[in-house]
Formats: C-alpha cells, sequence, structure tokens
C-alpha cells in the first residue's frame, strides 16, 4: 500500500510527489507537498491539511514542499500535522522516519541528490525526468530560490537512467523538468546544454517516442536546442516560454533578462524552424505598477504572437521579495486583467485547433477517451489508453481536437 501524497504546484513537485508515493513506511500517513508560488496555493495546502484532520483524525499528517521549506514553524503548528520536512530532506526515505517535528536544512549548504529511476508514473502514459533543480536567478515576484536553493544540474547518466525505467514501464512520452531547466549544465564539467543533454537522451533511449520540455525561459535557449528542434520529429513541436509580460518595463521591474522584442524572435523562430508548432506562455497579470497601458501591451503580445496556450496568475505578493514592496495593482484589477488575458489565450487557441482540423495528427492516448496531440492540444479519441497512434482530426470545438483513428 501506497501513502497518500496530495500535491500542489509544479511537475517537479509532481515527480517528486510520486517518489514520496513509494517510501516505505509512509503507509499511515497522509503527506501534503506544498507549493509556494501564490498565496493561493499555500492557502489551499492548509485548507487540505485541515480538512485531512478532519476527515482522518488518527493519520499522521506530513507537510514537505516549498512552503514547508520557507516557514516550517507556521505547518507544523496546524492540527494533525506529525512532521515537517524541506526540500532537501524529502527525497531521503530514511527521513521519514522518526526525528524531531521540523527537519529544514539550508538549500544553500545542502549536497545536490540525484533523483532515484521511477518505473512507471502513478499509471499515466506521460512522465517526468528531472534534469535540473533550483535557481540561480532573482526575480522580484519570486520566491522559489529560497525555496528550492541554487541551480543543479542532474548528470546525463542519472537522467537516460530515469528515461529508460519509465519507457521500460510502458510509459511513451517523457517530459523534461526542473525549476528552471534553460540554464542545465552551468554547474557541470564542460558546461552541457539542455540542447545536447536532450540529444543525447534521444540517442540513449531510441525506443523512447516522445520527449517534451517543461517551461523554458526565453533568455536562455541554447543553439544545440534550436537544432534539436528542427531535425529531430521525436522533439515534440511544443515551446512553453516563462514570457510573465509583455511591457519591457514591467519586464524590467521583475527582473526578467528578456525583453518584449525578444519574445517575438524567439517566438518567430520556432515557427520558422518547426512550421506549425504550438506556442505556451506563463503571464502575470497585475504585477506592480502595471498601469493599463502597460497591461495592454501584454494583451497585444498575446494576440499580435498568437499564443493559443495560456497559463494566467494574478500577481500574489510573496513577503521577502521585492515585488511584494512595490505599489500594488488593486486586487480587483488583477482579477479583472487575468481574465481578460484568458479571453485573448482562448480566442487563440480557437484558432489554433480549427487550423488542425483535416490533419493527421500523433496522439498520445493517457485514456480511452483520448489524450493529447504533438501539440499538447487536447484530443478527444476513443482507443486504447497508452499508445502512440495516427488520428485525422475532424473537428475542434474551444477546448479540444475531435479525431478518429487513421
Amino acid at each position: 500500500m501506497s501513502a497518500r501524497v496530495i500535491t500542489f504546484g509544479c511537475r517537479l513537485n509532481a515527480l517528486e510527489s510520486e517518489s514520496l508515493r513509494r517510501v516505505a513506511g509512509l503507509d499511515d500517513a497522509i503527506v501534503v507537498n506544498t507549493c509556494a508560488v501564490t498565496a493561493e496555493a499555500e492557502r489551499q495546502a492548509r485548507q487540505a491539511i485541515r480538512r485531512a484532520h478532519r476527515e482522518h483524525p488518527a493519520a499522521r499528517i506530513l507537510v514537505t514542499g516549498c512552503a514547508a521549506q520557507l516557514d516550517p514553524a507556521r505547518w507544523v503548528a496546524l492540527p494533525g500535522v506529525a512532521r515537517v520536512l524541506g526540500n532537501a530532506e524529502k527525497l531521503q526515505p530514511e527521513a521519514w522516519q522518526g526525528g524531531k517535528p521540523v527537519a529544514v536544512t539550508d538549500l544553500a549548504a545542502a549536497p545536490p541528490s540525484e533523483p532515484q529511476p521511477l518505473a512507471g508514473f502513478g499509471g499515466r502514459a506521460r512522465a517526468f525526468v528531472q534534469v535540473q533543480q533550483g535557481c540561480d536567478h532573482r526575480c522580484t515576484f519570486c520566491i522559489i530560490p529560497q525555496s528550492r536553493g541554487p541551480g543543479r544540474s542532474v548528470p546525463l547518466a542519472a537522467i537516460i537512467a530515469q528515461a529508460r525505467a519509465q519507457v521500460a514501464a510502458g510509459l511513451r512520452e517523457i517530459v523534461l523538468t526542473g525549476v528552471d531547466i534553460a540554464s542545465y549544465g552551468r554547474d557541470l564539467a564542460g558546461g552541457p546544454s539542455l540542447g545536447d543533454v536532450a540529444r543525447a537522451l534521444l540517442a540513449a533511449v531510441p525506443e523512447l517516442p516522445r520527449l517534451r520540455l517543461s517551461s523554458l525561459d526565453p533568455a536562455a535557449i541554447d543553439e544545440p536546442l534550436w537544432r534539436l528542434l528542427a531535425e529531430e520529429e521525436r522533439l515534440m513541436p511544443h515551446l512553453h516560454l516563462s514570457v510573465q509580460a509583455g511591457a519591457d518595463l514591467i519586464l524590467k521591474r521583475m527582473r526578467r533578462r528578456h525583453s518584449r522584442s525578444d519574445v517575438l524572435a524567439v517566438i518567430a523562430r520556432a515557427r520558422a524552424l518547426r512550421p506549425g508548432i504550438a506556442i505556451g506562455a506563463d503571464l502575470i497579470a497585475g504585477f506592480p505598477t502595471e498601469t493599463g497601458a502597460l497591461f495592454d501591451d501584454t494583451l497585444a503580445l498575446v494576440e499580435e504572437a498568437e499564443i493559443p496556450f495560456l497559463h494566467v496568475f494574478p500577481y500574489s505578493e510573496r513577503p521577502g521579495t521585492p515585488a511584494a514592496r512595490m505599489p500594488p495593482v488593486a486586487p480587483e484589477l488583477r482579477r479583472e486583467r487575468a481574465a481578460r488575458l484568458r479571453e485573448a489565450g482562448e480566442k487563440a487557441r480557437a484558432r489554433f485547433l480549427a487550423l488542425q482540423v483535416g490533419c493527421i495528427a500523433s496522439v498520445l492516448t493517457e485514456t480511452d477517451e483520448g489524450g493529447h496531440s504533438e501539440h499538447f492540444a487536447p484530443v478527444r479519441l476513443a482507443a486504447r489508453a497508452g499508445v502512440v497512434l495516427p488520428a485525422r482530426i475532424v473537428g475542434a470545438n474551444d477546448d479540444c481536437l475531435l479525431a478518429e483513428p487513421a
């Protein structure tokens, strides 16, 4: 019997939660893997802990993750919480057994650890493989460098071992994930890049049908990755960019390393190298000092660049970050601007999906009712789960493609 794990946040948290489910001795525990990206994520985690304690008063509740790393005392004080572990400890099986109520190491002093290969990913057809951990940048809105520590790259041999284990277990698609994967290799001898690692992985695991990348910093896409995108069909035609804003002044105040024109150039280059590629973007609505005109620049970027897959977040203050001390935008304006960005994204997505009608897509079926195309577009398709198959796109609605086996 595996531990019950409640996960908040990113793909890296999801991958680590999959490892936590397999830790021996946690069969009677409820593990809450927290996120610190937004105040809402923390609120939801606290709510989940209180609900778990009400529904399972005898269960041990163990808390870990980024929010626990930042303020362990706050979490250990919640009803039912038996132990709080930091991000350095949570993947050490021995750390979960007994010990002090709080075990949180300063991540700057923690030695890097290699992720253990997993066979299978919770019954899913797509798996995450960790290539990197932590971040060396200091965006003014972000608390992640404090909760995840400095950037540390996973050696190529360990990445390949993770991928081979997942493919041997029947997984048909792997997503390379981390905190800042575009910075891969800067801490390793010889400075291999993300593109170098992706090419080596595909060569070492030829039976892997599909490789996908998680979010990329537009300022750090390396030349080997551009070449791989143009040359390798197994690297999926889908780039998700950590854009955050479309106004240069806001990007400067965020301390991002790219400009609006840089984002447009990256998208144009991707489309020239891989015609039809799908583009996604993370955007923050209502960042401090954002005027109506500056917001309009971000809205116009979505429309000008035709970005069909958006992750939109209303700005959330994080204590301890420079942005939290800047003049704020009213919360109701943040929500309104987020809604307008999502609406623009929905229109771009509808246009992108309509262009797929009549085409043959490669679909990874995740259930017997459908899955995702190579562009990461949702596809409704009646087929056996866990396979990659060609499908003819016969229609599209606002949310997904409609297909039949080709």
